[in-house]
Order: C-alpha cells, then structure tokens, then sequence
C-alpha cells in the first residue's frame, strides 16, 4: 500500500540523523533563519520561560530585520513556495510572499475552529496573496469522524509545483508545512480506520502516503539526483492530546511543550539519490536551524555575514561522514533551560507545566512523574546543572551524581560553553508580548472579493497571557 511507496524510496537513498532537535512554531522561524528564538525575536518576556506561538490575537510576526532562507535562494534564482502552515504571523506585514517566497497555498495559523465569526473569526485559507476562504466555512474539518481532505490539496499543490518547475529545469524550493497530526487531528476518507494507532494513525498514514507520492514524482521525472529533500517535525509529540489525537515519544521523556528529550527529539531524514551513501546513519548532532545554512551552502550561498547564524552546514555530515562536535542550547521563551554537548545533556531549569494546571488534567508528562526532573515548579538547577547521558540514560530518569569523577569532567567544558554562548548573546526584540482582538483574521487580504470579510473589534491591546 502507499506506506510501502515512502519506505521503498527511503531505503533505496536515505540517510537518518540520530540526534535531530528543536520544538514547536518557533522551530519554524528558526528553520527559516537559521537562528535560535531568542535571537530572531519568536519569545515572550512577559513571564519567565513560557511557550508563547502566534495565535490569532498576537500582534507580533517575522521581523522584517531577520533574513529568511527563501530571500536568499530567490537570488541564486530559484522559485519558493510555501504549502501549509505559516505560522510566523497572520498580519499583512507578514505576509510569506513578503519574505522571500513567490507562491502560497495553507494558512497564518492553526486549523482551530469553528469559529462565530463574531467573537473569533474562522482561520483563513490563502492561495498566494489572497484568502480563497475560511476553514469550516469552505474547507471542512468534521471533529466529529476526523474526515478532511486537506493534505490531499496540500499534496496536489506539491505535485503541481514540482511538476511545474522540475520539467522547466528552474532551481526550486518547495517548503511542506502540512499539519494534520496537530489537534485536531484530521484524514481524507480513504485513510480513516486504516491504522491500529486510531485517528493520529491515520494522518500518519495520509502524509507517508503523501511524502512517497512526492518521492515518486521526483524520481519519475529525471530530477532526483539534483533534488534534495529533507523529512523531519517541528516538535515531539503534544502527550497531552494522546492518545487519540497524539503520539508517542518513547522510550524519551515527557512531550511538546517541554524541553526534555520528548518535547525536542523529532526524526530527521535526507534523500538525495545519487548523492548521499544509502542506508547510513549519523549520529552528528543537529538541528532545524542547520537546515538553513545547509541549504544555503548546497545552493552555492553563504549565510549571513552582519548576524549570528546559530544553524551549521551538515553537507559534510551527509556527504562526506564526518562529525562536528557542537552545542545546542534548549529554550523555553526567554530561558536557557538545558544544553546538549555530544551524549550529555545538562538541564538548568526543570519545569513541566504547574500545579494549578496539571489540576486541570494538563499534563505534558502523562506516566512520567519523576522526583526533582518533571518538576511543576520552575527549580533552577544553575549551581549543580542536572547531567545525563543519553546514551545510557534516553528518558532522563537518572542523574550523574555530583560527586562522580563524570560529573566533575564533564561539568566544567559543559560550563564553558554556556558562558561564551551567554556573554555573546543579544537577544531579539520580543515579537508574542502583545495580543490584541482587533488584529484577527477579520478582514485578510482579498476578503472583499469573495464576501468574507468581517468587522473588527475596537483595538485594545494587552499583555498576552502564556501559562506554560
């Protein structure tokens, strides 16, 4: 069946990066800038170490300082598309095609809904510079049975697009947003109760199917030794939706919304035919934002040379082999609260999520309560960090002794490179600070050509509220 056309391809040219990290929306900024979210502004400094994203009432966006991956390619020629989710700001100002990309087809934010359209208006659905619609009003999402049929427009647009440009020779760039494994959870008909894993099986099924229709058409097409594609998740699975409307992370601790390894460890996989050793796997520590300068450099491009470039260049991982050891620091909004560096991981802040709202049955950690780790208080760990090794210890249940001689070696070069990472840190002007009803979806460009547009609020802005 169609998961066999995806694992066929995979296996016949892939390779797997073992140690693929980062987490959520702002992964998305940070793939597109190759800079971590304190830098390029995706933070909130409203209170400490909150997970703050880009609803419908945030003022904020993409700034305009930042200089994303599709702005740099559209000068070495190629054409950009972006299918899917944005995510990086609703507002005009933030428009995708105003940041480097020449056609869209998805929406600004979540497929949350229905709406009223009177207190909140149903998210809108753009095709290039204009909405074309609104979910639940023009394309259904049935909460009820799970039915939609978007990822099969998501993938008729990929399909389009390649066809397009691949037959033409032109240099492409082809970001696959698609997000039908976040609450709620949704499948096209023919996948509904395909899968034991229920209805979050079922969109897993939809989007391998999808991904080995992608693979297929490049391969069909002549293109596949020119064509590099990269398959990886903005986050670890959201626990708290399982296990009907999420997944697992297993055998790693806790889930989205987190720093642990749950919430931050997602797959990571090339294929490049032609071009990349079959079958191989690296154990090189990545992340998203390495797939920036990574493209770049395969595009024959040079990041940014006026700003901190947090991303590294694996073309010598996936070509060549060959290891770098580097850190990687985890954030969680305006807090540094862990750094990995090669199999150790040192947590300098523990929190879940508190009391009041695990009393409210909201838990990122379901099955996982471990004794001074999965805290519900924020615990600083600053004078003696929490140390694990990954490679003994995957679920962070067991931490190196102080006292240990390990500890005592490993500390110290751990200690070293958060003191350059903090003293070279200037943090970006903080973009999801301010909320504001009258900045929703009310009336997104071209409204007014298909009668959907709708009248705002008066504007009266306050400090957003992130309570984890």
């Amino acid at each position: 069946m169609s998961k066999e056309v995806i694992s066929r391809s995979l296996e016949e040219q892939r390779e797997q990066l073992g140690e693929y990290l980062l987490s959520g929306q702002k992964a998305r900024a940070s793939l597109l800038t190759g800079r971590l979210p304190i830098r390029n502004g995706f933070f909130t400094t409203n209170a400490h170490a909150r997970n703050a994203y880009t609803p419908q009432e945030i003022v904020g966006g993409i700034s305009d300082s930042e200089v994303l991956l599709p702005e740099l390619l559209k000068k070495a020629g190629y054409v950009n598309k972006i299918v899917g989710k944005w995510h990086l700001g609703h507002r005009p100002k933030y428009h995708p095609l105003k940041h480097g990309f020449d056609e869209w087809f998805g929406s600004p934010n979540c497929h949350f809904g229905p709406y009223d359209n009177k207190e909140r208006p149903n998210i809108p659905v753009y095709r290039d510079w204009d909405m074309i619609g609104r979910y639940y009003e023009d394309i259904q999402i049935n909460h009820k049975t799970g039915e939609s049929n978007l990822t099969q427009i998501y993938l008729q647009e990929a399909l389009n697009f390649i066809s397009k440009y691949g037959s033409t020779k032109q240099p492409f760039f082809l970001y696959w947003a698609i997000d039908a494994t976040h609450a709620p959870v949704y499948a096209s008909k023919p996948f509904l109760g395909s899968s034991r894993r229920g209805l979050y099986g079922d969109a897993v099924r939809e989007i391998d199917s999808s991904i080995g229709k992608i693979l297929e058409l490049i391969k069909n097409m002549g293109i596949a030794k020119d064509t590099f594609v990269f398959f990886t998740s903005d986050n670890g699975a959201a626990l708290i939706s399982a296990p009907n409307q999420g997944g697992s992370n297993s055998p790693f601790l806790c889930g989205k919304q987190t720093t642990f390894e749950g919430g931050m460890r997602v797959p990571g996989i090339a294929w490049w035919p032609g071009q990349l050793p079959p079958g191989q796997v690296s154990f090189q520590l990545s992340n998203i934002m390495d797939l920036y300068t990574t493209s770049l450099a395969l595009a024959g491009l040079d990041p940014p040379g006026d700003r901190p470039i947090d991303g590294i260049d694996l073309s010598p991982v996936m070509l060549e082999g060959k290891v770098t050891d580097r850190p990687i620091f985890f954030y969680r909004g305006n807090e540094m609260m862990a750094v990995r560096l090669g199999l150790y991981k040192a947590h300098y802040w523990t929190w879940t999520n508190s009391w009041e709202e695990l009393s409210q049955g909201i838990n990122f950690c379901p099955g996982q309560n471990i004794t001074g780790i999965t805290t519900h208080e924020q615990v600083e760990h600053d004078f003696n960090p929490l140390l694990f090794h990954l490679g003994r210890d995957p679920g962070e249940k067991y931490p190196i002794s102080v006292l240990s001689n390990e500890y005592q070696q490993v500390m110290p070069r751990i200690s070293y490179v958060v003191r350059q990472h903090m003293e070279s840190l200037i943090p970006g002007e903080p973009q999801l600070n301010v909320c504001d009803l009258a900045v929703m979806n009310w009336s997104p460009p071209g409204c007014e050509k298909i009668g959907k547009c709708l009248n705002p609020p008066e504007s009266k802005p306050w400090k957003c509220i992130w309570p984890h």
